[in-house]
């Protein structure tokens, strides 16, 4: 009598996991579908006609209109592979740059011994409250003064430095282990020469996890861009985007088909850097 209610016990927790287990995997299941559906229809627009995605007659799968590819980059008006390069570029050397940039500020706020430390730290915050419309204008009248206009000068350098970005290094760099800096010093390293060769290697998941929002944020950016991109030849991806739609004609198949390509980069980045994305935003520590 004494042994079979926990046995009976374990079996009705054991069959409620089960369940449980299969409710879980169908939910995730339908959210996961529910995910893929624009996706979904971006593809299968994008390789359709515009009667085909206007019409009402819709069907479910397209008639695999593979030639949009060629139209698409074919249309010297509006040049998508130059965009497609100068986004790539764009977004790899802002990632890069705001890393190296907001990296050493966040690890000289944190570790750097200066009377005044927090007073800039509190400037630096202070520029989170700013709202961007304040400063757009006077850094494209700066941006346009230095010549900078149709140039990955003026699209890259402006943007280079985060504040919440360097709040976040900071944060982390508070949490990362003093004793490894320590020994590092030890062995006769600076503050660069610790921060070269002990606090980035050892930060590689966080790194990732800021190169992942930074370069998604560089890919998608849209006004300043649209600015200071006036030539055809300095589009990003974003604004060949737009051009497919204008006051008399919109594109339905282009625009989709330049969608779809467009957001191949993102999820090549995001599949390739996701066990890393979620890791290091964890490790931030916010934390005074």
């Amino acid at each position: 009598m004494t042994t079979t209610a926990p046995q009976v016990g374990g079996k009705r927790k054991k069959r409620g996991g089960i369940l449980g287990n299969t409710g879980l995997y169908i939910a995730v299941s339908i959210a996961a579908l529910l995910f893929l559906i624009p996706f979904y229809l971006i593809l299968r627009n994008a390789l359709s006609t515009d009667p085909e995605i206007t019409g009402e007659n819709w069907k479910l799968l397209p008639s695999f209109q593979w030639s949009n590819i060629s139209e698409l980059f074919d249309d010297q008006t509006v040049q998508f592979g130059r965009s497609l390069w100068n986004s790539t570029v764009v977004a790899v050397l802002m990632t890069l740059g705001t890393l190296l940039v907001c990296s050493l500020a966040g690890y000289g706020l944190a570790r750097i011994p200066y009377r005044h430390a927090n007073k800039v730290f509190y400037a630096v915050l202070a520029t989170l409250m700013v709202p961007t419309a304040v400063t757009f204008v006077p850094s494209f009248v700066l941006v346009s003064s230095l010549g900078w206009v149709d140039t990955y000068r003026g699209l890259i350098i402006p943007g280079l430095f985060s504040g919440f970005t360097c709040f976040l290094f900071r944060q982390y760099f508070l949490g990362f282990p003093k004793e490894l800096e320590e020994a590092a010093r030890v062995d006769g390293l600076g503050y660069w020469g610790a921060y070269w060769r002990i606090v980035v290697p050892n930060s590689l998941n966080f790194f990732a996890a800021i190169a992942t929002i930074t370069f998604i944020s560089g890919w998608n950016a849209f006004l300043w861009p649209l600015v200071i991109g006036q030539d055809p030849s300095s589009w990003t991806v974003q604004i060949a985007l737009s051009s497919f739609m204008t006051n008399q004609t919109v594109n339905f198949h282009l625009i989709f088909m330049a969608t779809a390509i467009s957001i191949l980069p993102l999820v090549f980045v995001f599949l390739f850097l996701q066990r890393w994305l979620v890791q290091g935003i964890a490790q931030t520590g916010i934390k005074g």
